[in-house]
């Protein structure tokens, strides 16, 4: 579970806290690596470039971090910060402004496709589709955490769908829900990902 990061943790964070300090760090290296691994075309070095620079931006402009307003979730506002950084990385190297191009066309589209998630079911053909396990490995990444350790426990650990509510602390209609969510937020980004990859190609022929 991720620590809350509420007004309490931003204000012992700015007072120099070493463990508040610790828990962003810790969360960005965890969550930040794979979102910006495929955004930078696989390059290990130009993502832990991204990632570690993030890190430090976070920890430099975090008065910036409004807690009330994201609700106690740092995430979208470090994946800002870590877009901004991974525009800078591809700035420096030929040959990559389509891959950026790409990403942002996926971003305009999961913005609206996560907002449509509660009220349409994609289909279960994109599941049943042989697709290589990068393209697979990328959509995981692209997943708000709460879907992706969802989708893992069901998936990939094998968990009822009573043992996670039982780790959750939660019934197991929520649980239940939460994987329905999950499952529908693959489907839209494992679409939206093969949709401007497709577009790309074509585009580059």
């Amino acid at each position: 579970m991720f620590a809350s990061f509420d007004a309490h943790w931003r204000d012992q964070a700015l007072a120099g806290d070493p463990q508040a300090i610790q828990e962003l760090a810790d969360l960005a290296l965890r969550t930040l690596y794979s979102f910006c691994l495929y955004r930078v075309g696989n390059k290990r070095e130009l993502c832990e470039e991204a990632v570690q620079e993030t890190v430090l931006h976070a920890i430099d402009r975090l008065a910036e971090y409004d807690p009330q307003r994201a609700d106690g979730d740092v995430l979208p506002w470090l994946t800002g910060l870590a877009r901004n950084e991974i525009h800078r990385v591809l700035a420096r190297e030929k040959g990559t402004v389509s891959l950026e191009e790409l990403w942002a066309s996926v971003d305009g589209e999961l913005l609206a496709a996560y907002g449509r998630v509660n009220a349409e079911l994609l289909s279960d053909e994109v599941l049943r589709r042989e697709e290589t396990r990068e393209l697979v490995n990328a959509t995981m990444s692209q997943l708000p955490p709460h879907y992706r350790a969802a989708l893992e426990c069901k998936y990939v650990e094998g968990r009822s769908v009573r043992e996670m509510a039982e780790l959750q602390s939660v019934s197991e209609k929520a649980a239940e829900s939460l994987l329905s969510r999950a499952r529908e937020a693959f489907r839209a980004t494992f679409l939206a990902i093969s949709r401007n990859i497709e577009t790309q190609v074509r585009t580059s022929c």
